[in-house]
């Protein structure tokens, strides 16, 4: 099961997901969840570079797979225009991925946490 965490900073924003697991939903190479996630995350992940000039702290399971770990930086370097294009996509992947979850409760689980 792929599990999901999202949490939110005291303001309300988004400040960091991670992705962790396997959907087995399918033979490897054919798994619909793990495409529709792995595609979700990777373009948000690419978007945020591209399209809000943010560069995320990443960590990734480069051996195993089946987990990803996007923080935002928690400094003041980032704009209120780069702060909004952010939570924009992390918001837009988080309710992709409840969408999945809605159709697939047996192979993901989407939660969402706030930091005090």
């Amino acid at each position: 099961m792929i599990k999901g965490t999202f949490n939110r900073n005291q303001a309300g924003l988004i400040s960091e997901f991670t992705l962790t697991g396997h959907a087995e939903a399918g033979p490897y190479g054919s798994d619909i969840v793990c495409a529709a996630v792995s595609a979700l995350a990777i373009s948000t992940v690419n978007s945020l570079d591209a399209l809000a000039g943010v560069t995320p702290n990443i960590e990734t399971n480069d051996t195993e797979g089946g987990y990803l770990h996007v923080a935002l930086k928690e400094d003041d370097s980032m704009t209120q225009e780069q702060m909004n294009i952010s939570q924009i996509l992390l918001e837009h992947l988080l309710l992709g991925l409840q969408s999945i979850e809605t159709e697939y409760l047996d192979f993901i689980e989407i939660q969402t946490e706030s930091k005090s």
